[in-house]
């Protein structure tokens, strides 16, 4: 079992692995595009915080996650290569998501990196029939300390190139940063998790009214 209670609150494998930080931040002034990208708090320090995640989210199954903790650590440089390779892949598909919310044309540097690591996975992905079906599958992926960065690629890929990437979102909690697919009746959800940075803008809300002497109105429930 994972030692780390992961949020999935994505909607797509690609988003929640981008959302494996405590938060996002702005670093002060900047001229043009304001990405607001410093990692308050990294979520994936280690290795096995990324076996973690990609067995609560789904990329890994437990087993595999025990095999490839074996093997990272009798290989700590390979696995150490691999942890970075994630960070920046994870960074890539935040400016690029950003970008698809902002509207702006996203970054070659970022693009590059996620061609990068799809051709990684591409290489790897294989058809299959099996059980009377034929199914994606991977090879070598029992051997491959990155396998759980193919799916994360792939899925971003179908993303981007999907009809719902206009139902991407970014929270607009202060100093979250998460992202999310929008699946709402109305499409017009505004937070990562309502109980969460939807409460605390509520409360500041209502802290701010209360300051400068206004009367909090009652919420429609």
């Amino acid at each position: 079992m994972p030692v780390t209670t992961w949020k999935l609150i994505g909607g797509r494998l690609c988003l929640d692995f981008v959302d494996t930080v405590g938060g996002r931040v702005r670093t002060g002034e900047r001229r043009g595009r304001d990405y607001a990208d410093a990692v308050g708090r990294d979520k994936l320090p280690l290795y096995s915080d990324l076996l973690s995640w990609a067995e609560s989210a789904g990329a890994l199954t437990h087993r595999e996650s025990l095999q490839f903790g074996r093997r990272a650590a009798s290989d700590p440089q390979a696995a150490a290569s691999v942890l970075a390779r994630a960070a920046q892949l994870r960074a890539a598909l935040y400016r690029i998501f950003k970008s698809v919310v902002e509207r702006w044309a996203p970054e070659p540097a970022g693009m590059r990196i996620l061609q990068r690591e799809l051709s990684a996975a591409r290489d790897r992905e294989r058809l299959a029939y099996a059980a009377g079906a034929f199914v994606w599958t991977w090879d070598g992926r029992a051997r491959a300390l990155d396998c759980m960065l193919w799916p994360v690629a792939r899925s971003a890929a179908e993303l981007l190139a999907s009809n719902s990437l206009a139902m991407v979102r970014q929270c607009a909690g202060d100093e979250c940063g998460w992202m999310f697919l929008d699946s709402s009746r109305n499409h017009k959800r505004r937070w990562c998790d309502v109980k969460d940075c939807g409460n605390r803008a509520k409360v500041k809300r209502f802290r701010r009214r209360a300051t400068i002497g206004v009367a909090p109105t009652r919420p429609q429930r």
